[in-house]
């Protein structure tokens, strides 16, 4: 029963959003224009993309081109592993920064 609690208590670690999560979540929102979600519902562990927020190749893109602007620095579209998560991207958007 303690580990339950424990890796329960993990989990709930672990999807915790830190702030630039939430502001890349809330920037995700705003470039696409996602009408249906706020910032604070993208778990950050789930795929953006098919069967996660449902994102598209064109998402990607606009999604890249917002990045460049806010944050000051390249990001290639089609580059999966970045894209993966809200985690995922906000890793390597706090690892590549310049703004």
């Amino acid at each position: 029963m303690r580990w339950g609690l424990l890796i329960t208590g993990i989990v709930a670690i672990m999807s915790e959003k830190s702030a630039l999560e939430l502001e890349i979540g809330q920037m995700i929102v705003d470039a696409l224009n996602l009408e249906d979600i706020v910032a604070e519902d993208i778990d950050p562990e789930s795929p953006l993309f098919r069967d996660g927020l449902g994102l598209d190749s064109i998402d990607a893109l606009e999604l890249s081109m917002a990045v460049s602007q806010q944050y000051g620095f390249q990001l290639r579209s089609n580059d999966k592993q970045i894209f993966a998560s809200l985690r995922s991207l906000s890793e390597h958007i706090a690892q590549h920064k310049t703004t």
